[in-house]
């Protein structure tokens, strides 16, 4: 499976670092100045120090205008993508990433076009992802990942299509559809590659036992 990813956010008492990768507890604190007149003034500014790598993330918390955001590392706050997930969807996952926080709408959109994709190394032919699903579930697809499917489906087209929802109002809806391309990627393909490499390591005579019983030649 794909390491546990927790995004960054404002207070967090702990997430995945930006640095290190870790999944860590982090230190906050809140920058202060001090002026003669005035004493001290306190900053939209924090400091998340990570208890594994000792590094400084700063945070601009601005709620009056909206904005509460890692500013330093620029780093996005989706996870990485599974390490079976195949090359061909792999740019499209990296590319979403990449303006995930600057561009929810196009993030959704790329990521539509990465399920597109897969959908077609999962079995299906591409030119329909609706019927590709339809075709995944006839072969037994799981309901859970179905769902998972159909949710970057139509949050994809709708970020494209506008329709009944607004992604750019639920940013994080958009950094959510990521981690369900990793549970599609690690439900049909990282789970069934794990079985199959232990399987193929059990003994020869285990491996007969077994397709005798199952009438297998």
């Amino acid at each position: 499976m794909s390491p546990k990813f927790e995004p960054p956010e404002l207070n967090k008492k702990a997430f995945t670092c930006p640095y290190c990768a870790a999944y860590a507890a982090m230190d906050w604190q809140s920058l202060a100045t001090y002026g003669q007149r005035i004493g001290i003034s306190w900053k939209p500014i924090l400091i998340a120090t990570c208890h594994h790598c000792q590094k400084e993330a700063i945070w601009l918390n601005e709620e009056g205008y909206g904005v509460q955001e890692m500013i330093y590392p620029r780093s996005s706050t989706a996870p990485l993508p599974n390490p079976d997930l195949p090359d061909e969807c792999n740019r499209d996952y990296l590319e979403a990433r990449s303006i995930a926080e600057s561009s929810p709408r196009g993030a959704a959109a790329l990521l539509r076009l990465c399920l597109q994709k897969l959908a077609v190394h999962l079995g299906g032919n591409g030119k329909n992802i609706n019927d590709d699903i339809a075709h995944l579930v006839q072969q037994g697809l799981p309901a859970r990942v179905q769902q998972a499917l159909d949710v970057v489906r139509v949050v994809g087209n709708n970020a494209v299509h506008p329709g009944e929802m607004t992604i750019e109002d639920k940013p994080q809806t958009a950094i959510a559809l990521f981690g369900l391309i990793n549970l599609i990627v690690d439900n049909q393909i990282t789970q069934p590659k794990q079985v199959a490499e232990l399987f193929s390591n059990l003994p020869d005579g285990a491996k007969s036992a077994v397709a005798k019983r199952d009438g297998k030649a």
